[in-house]
């Protein structure tokens, strides 16, 4: 049977800083500082989690004191954790939040991108209902091997694959073109994408997948050509918004929501997490 969703991705620790005010050059600052559990993946897999579906997520940690609490903080939200341990140490991410919850990242991937095919186990993808691949997956080796590999050990017994396309500035470092013809071989189920990193791609979602996806920020999602808006609250933080949404979105899928319904869900979970602080719930 199966009936667990399965992401292939990063677990990392987030340090987000919040400054009181203008940052300038040479000057202190006061600010919010906040810790904590942080990956595309990850926070995928949290809020999968927390809408009571059984999830799991496949990843590599580094042998390291952060790699075991990140561990133990999503093992106690109900995620399973697949992890390979390896030498490096686990990733870190800064995340400098702007007046608006506007989000400008530092990163440190660690260990996460040193996912071999190999290392894979077969029994973590036997039961995957869907799996969920964040498409910064796909920008690195071994990792985008990995989760290639992780893609055709689902489509073997027949799951469908969501691909969210993750970060306009990773596709344009990566190529737009290059993401496009890759996509258009993997043929994903879902796709998820922003209006920048569509522009970012250069080609028609509908092209691309059976279900494209289109967040719209505060103006709510786009799906098959209808408008669902997004409900109306301050933002606190769009750090795991997207993730949210998407994790929202497969939940209600796989369930038997249509795309619609599935849409609707998602902006309602997304909006709760934008108006809250931190990637996770």
């Amino acid at each position: 049977m199966r009936d667990v969703i399965v992401a292939i991705g990063d677990l990392v620790l987030d340090v987000t800083i919040a400054p009181e005010g203008q940052l300038r050059l040479d000057a202190d600052r006061d600010a919010s500082i906040r810790i904590g559990g942080g990956g595309q993946a990850a926070n995928f897999c949290a809020w999968a989690a927390a809408l009571g579906a059984p999830t799991r997520l496949v990843t590599r940690i580094g042998d390291d004191e952060s790699g075991r609490r990140l561990r133990a903080e999503i093992e106690a939200g109900g995620v399973e954790v697949a992890a390979v341990v390896g030498p490096d140490p686990t990733g870190t991410v800064a995340v400098l939040l702007g007046p608006s919850g506007e989000r400008t990242f530092a990163r440190q991937r660690g260990a996460g991108p040193g996912l071999r095919p190999d290392e894979l186990r077969p029994e973590w993808f036997a039961d995957a209902e869907l799996l969920h691949v964040p498409a910064y997956a796909l920008f690195v080796e071994p990792l985008g091997a990995a989760a290639r590999r992780a893609i055709e050990l689902v489509r073997a017994h027949g799951a469908p694959v969501s691909i969210d396309l993750s970060s306009a500035s990773d596709i344009e470092a990566y190529g737009g073109a290059r993401l496009a013809y890759e996509l258009a071989k993997l043929r994903p189920e879902l796709l998820f994408a922003t209006e920048a990193e569509a522009a970012a791609l250069g080609a028609p979602l509908e092209g691309l997948a059976k279900v494209p996806v289109l967040k719209l920020g505060a103006r709510g999602v786009r799906v098959y050509g209808r408008v669902l808006p997004a409900p109306l609250v301050e933002v606190v933080d769009g750090n795991g918004a997207g993730d949210a949404f998407a994790a929202a979105f497969c939940a209600a899928y796989v369930d038997g929501a249509t795309p619609l319904e599935a849409a609707g869900r998602a902006v309602l979970v997304s909006a709760r997490a934008v108006a809250q602080a931190g990637a996770r719930p």
